[in-house]
């Protein structure tokens, strides 16, 4: 009689290897492109991980090092490992420490962030022969993401679409990615207090105008080239129907400063799911204008915003491996 078919053993991934990630910063929607359009800030997280024969710790500077885990329940490790797991391999230990730039909860992709820098890590801690590929990157950060328009610039960096595909594909998740104009420079506003994008989805419709529909299809079109042709667009481009006044309670003065601002003519926009609030300036007289404005605003608020001119990264997530 055969005996019984066993699971072979995990393979076992090495102490010793090394590996230092760069992930940056993005913006989603762009105003009316919802879930699909998306753009690459320099504003970095770094991440160091370092494979060990047993144990799992986290050392953490900037963004969360008052709150999130230090051990195995980092969401960074939970995610490596399984991964790992998932590929048929057993990491016994490691140690990270990350120094986190990226505003938590504030629409500007730091999720995504770290769960494309769990994907660059298990990169890493695989064989070179895997040949782990960009679009692998892409399918395993959107899966944990949930969806893929903050994951797709977070990979390639600069201005991506991004779309979901039969959900039955092993390539669900694709993305192409575009060279943003020259003359396009991003500003940011970030205030102080966060907002859960969960809870900022809650306030969404289910259904909209047939009207509002075709507005915002319209607008959406324009995007690609106004983002990367022709920046005289932009105004017209951004705005959006489907979702930035319905999430209005829950960030009143992100849009009333996106109204003030595109009452003069700028680009403004939510970033992602807010509360931030970026403006597409073009060319460096409006930038300052945009920042005066925005710093104005901001001295008669209650609360604190940061208001920061961001270029657009067009590298993408970078890493660096040592093996031993």
């Amino acid at each position: 009689m055969a005996s019984p078919a066993t699971t072979p053993p995990a393979n076992r991934v090495p102490a010793g290897i090394v590996a230092k990630i760069k992930v940056p910063a993005t913006s989603a929607n762009l105003g009316p492109g919802f879930d699909s359009a998306g753009i690459a800030f320099g504003l970095y997280d770094e991440l160091e991980i370092c494979t060990t024969e047993a144990g799992f710790t986290a050392e953490i500077e900037g963004e969360g090092q008052n709150y999130l885990p230090t051990d195995a329940r980092h969401l960074i490790i939970a995610q490596i490992r399984m991964r790992l797991d998932n590929l048929g391999w057993h990491l016994p230990g490691l140690k990270l420490k990350a120094i986190n730039r990226i505003p938590h909860s504030r629409g500007l992709g730091s999720s995504a962030a770290a769960h494309m820098a769990a994907a660059m890590a298990v990169k890493a801690l695989l064989p070179p022969d895997a040949e782990i590929s960009n679009n692998d990157l892409l399918q395993w950060a959107s899966e944990a993401e949930g969806h893929p328009d903050n994951v797709a610039p977070a990979v390639y960096g600069g201005l991506t679409f991004s779309w979901k595909q039969d959900e039955a594909s092993e390539e669900s998740y694709q993305a192409i990615r575009m060279d943003p104009h020259p003359d396009i420079t991003p500003v940011v506003a970030i205030p102080a207090k966060p907002l859960s994008t969960a809870a900022a989805r809650t306030l969404l419709p289910a259904t909209v105008p047939y009207t509002e529909a075709v507005a915002n299809a319209a607008r959406a079109a324009l995007l690609a080239p106004a983002m990367t042709g022709d920046p005289k667009l932009l105004f017209a481009a951004t705005e959006d129907w489907l979702h930035q006044r319905y999430r209005q309670p829950s960030m009143p003065e992100t849009l009333e400063h996106i109204t003030a601002l595109r009452a003069h003519g700028h680009a403004a926009v939510v970033s992602g799911a807010g509360p931030t609030l970026c403006v597409f300036a073009a060319g460096s007289d409006e930038t300052q204008s945009v920042v005066q404005q925005l710093e104005q605003r901001a001295a008669k608020s209650l609360q604190h915003w940061d208001v920061r001119i961001l270029p657009v990264d067009t590298e993408g997530a970078t890493i660096e491996i040592f093996r031993p």
